[in-house]
């Protein structure tokens, strides 16, 4: 790890589970501040946790945190929770684009409602938060955007399983390498990060294979551990980059990651090739 968080003040899409609250959880231990924009105000039987048990948790590791209830896609409740951050915090130092729609169904499966809805979240999501942010951040002398997408694979089994949500999720990463050369000269790192294997999520359980491929799923402590990494680096030492969380803790001295369960085979996340043999 380089620079503590202490003090700095993270602004996240979603947040109020999964990996998001690893990320917040664990930068709180450091005594980051949190402002998250998520819509679980209250429970849903689907799936675990609300903003209000997420401040709880984050506030219990030791840092502060503000849930602020909204939408990604609406412009007001995007621009509300960076008010929420400067308001409460004094600016926003890290901009985290963590929020996500996911949907694997191929070309003539895939209604338009939900290609609609990944775009609107993933990539419009990322592009909507990031620019709200931006102003603040030119004012933070540790100012980084993490986006939470995979590295541009072109291989044709990749382009070919699930074009409409491969889009969404490319079209994330284009923007955050754009920003890393549009705002190279402000001092602002912009990084994706991408899990090598499947994380024990409500999304996998419910979404990409249910118990069985969550019991070969690491837990989201890795994308934490991997996004404090890049996030207590100095912006200058690293941008522009699509990392993947094993890759990041491995060049940060990690070297035993059975610590994140998974078993002895984890499954490998999508746009994620197996390492090549001899």
């Amino acid at each position: 790890m380089g620079t503590s968080l202490k003090g700095r003040t993270i602004v996240m899409s979603g947040g109020s589970r999964g990996i998001g609250l690893a990320i917040l959880t664990a930068a709180a231990r450091q005594g980051a501040n949190a402002v998250f924009l998520a819509k679980t105000d209250t429970p849903d039987p689907r799936l675990p946790g609300t903003v209000h048990t997420a401040v709880t948790e984050i506030e219990a590791a030791g840092g502060s945190a503000v849930a602020v209830v909204g939408d990604v896609r609406e412009e007001a409740d995007v621009e509300r929770a960076v008010a929420t951050a400067v308001d409460r915090f004094g600016g926003v130092d890290i901009c985290v684009n963590n929020a996500s729609a996911l949907d694997v169904r191929g070309t003539e499966e895939l209604p338009l409602k939900r290609f609609d809805l990944m775009q609107s979240i993933n990539s419009r999501g990322t592009f909507l938060l990031t620019r709200s942010c931006l102003p603040y951040l030119k004012h933070s002398e540790h100012a980084h955007i993490l986006t939470l997408s995979p590295p541009l694979n072109l291989d044709p089994r990749w382009l070919g399983a699930h074009p409409g949500y491969t889009l969404s999720k490319y079209g994330m990463t284009l923007l955050t390498l754009g920003w890393a050369a549009e705002f190279a000269q402000h001092g602002i790192a912009a990084n994706c990060l991408w899990p090598q294997t499947m994380i024990a999520t409500a999304a996998v359980s419910n979404v990409l294979g249910g118990e069985e491929v969550a019991s070969r799923s690491r837990s989201p402590e890795i994308m934490a551990d991997a996004a404090l990494a890049m996030l207590t680096r100095a912006p200058h030492e690293q941008t522009g980059q699509t990392l993947v969380d094993a890759d990041v803790l491995v060049e940060a001295g990690v070297t035993d990651l059975a610590r994140y369960g998974g078993g002895q085979n984890p499954e490998l996340d999508l746009f994620v090739d197996p390492p090549q043999v001899g």
